[in-house]
């Protein structure tokens, strides 16, 4: 007895096949074929054609992928606990080792730096990851590029987005940061006042040099204080001033040595 297929169920079987073993991949898409359990070759993009039941294939995107690394306990160096969080940027540049190496490449990306970020940290100290986050980044995507290398993944960015501390910690800053103004503040009055009294002791090796100024400096004073509304002005009269003229009274003949009865 012979059993025929009909023409339209041969028809959708066909359809079926064809579809199974067509693929199409997309510009950022990269396929990793095997072929009977073993690697193939990477495809794509564009259509790809498989042999249903002998051959896989693995989807893979080359885009960056911008991944958050939950917050981390961290004990500092000088023995501060504090949480810190990340985000990490990375691609895939191999597309067959991202497969064939690790399994669930994102995760173990993941777990990998979330490790590396606490065992970096806690090698410096506070003040280092508050002020020093460019090197502390560079040096983290440093590390997780070597250790990432081997899956055929590419680290391109690591940023430490924030540093968590606990109530009296940030006290403790805020009264450092206070002190440190005030430190501040008083070398400025301090060097103020060192500028001032140079430039006072210049003027008066001028004013030694020359008693005129000074007459014409005593005569300015009198002019800045007559502008105030003043009643009564008590200022004392320097005998730079009135030296020359008593010289002149004194030069002077009495009445009686002109001529005349005294």
């Amino acid at each position: 007895m012979t059993y025929l297929i009909a023409p339209p169920l041969l028809l959708l079987l066909l359809v079926l096949l064809a579809a199974s073993s067509l693929r199409i991949l997309r510009e950022y898409e990269r396929g990793v074929v095997f072929q009977l359990g073993r690697f193939w070759r990477v495809k794509g993009p564009g259509l790809v054609i498989l042999i249903p039941g002998i051959q896989q294939m693995v989807r893979i995107d080359l885009r960056v992928v911008t991944l958050d690394v939950p917050s981390q306990d961290v004990i500092s160096r000088d023995n501060v606990t504090l949480k810190v969080n990340a985000v990490l940027y990375f691609k895939v540049i191999d597309p067959e080792r991202a497969v064939i190496q690790v399994e669930h490449y994102l995760a173990a990306t993941s777990q990998l730096a979330q490790t590396t970020l606490r065992a970096v940290l806690g090698k410096h100290t506070l003040d280092e990851m508050l002020s020093e986050r460019e090197r502390l980044n560079l040096d983290l995507q440093k590390i997780l590029d070597s250790q990432t290398d081997a899956w055929g993944i590419k680290v391109t960015n690591v940023e430490i987005k924030h540093v968590d501390l606990n109530d009296s910690m940030i006290r403790a800053i805020a009264r450092q940061a206070e002190a440190e103004r005030e430190r501040r503040a008083k070398v400025i009055h301090a060097e103020g006042e060192l500028q001032a009294s140079e430039k006072l002791a210049q003027a008066a090796q001028v004013l030694a040099r020359e008693p005129q100024a000074l007459q014409l400096r005593y005569l300015e004073t009198l002019t800045v204080i007559a502008a105030d509304k003043n009643s009564t002005i008590v200022f004392p009269l320097p005998l730079d001033i009135v030296g020359p003229l008593l010289d002149v009274l004194r030069k002077r003949p009495p009445p009686h040595a002109e001529g005349g009865p005294p």
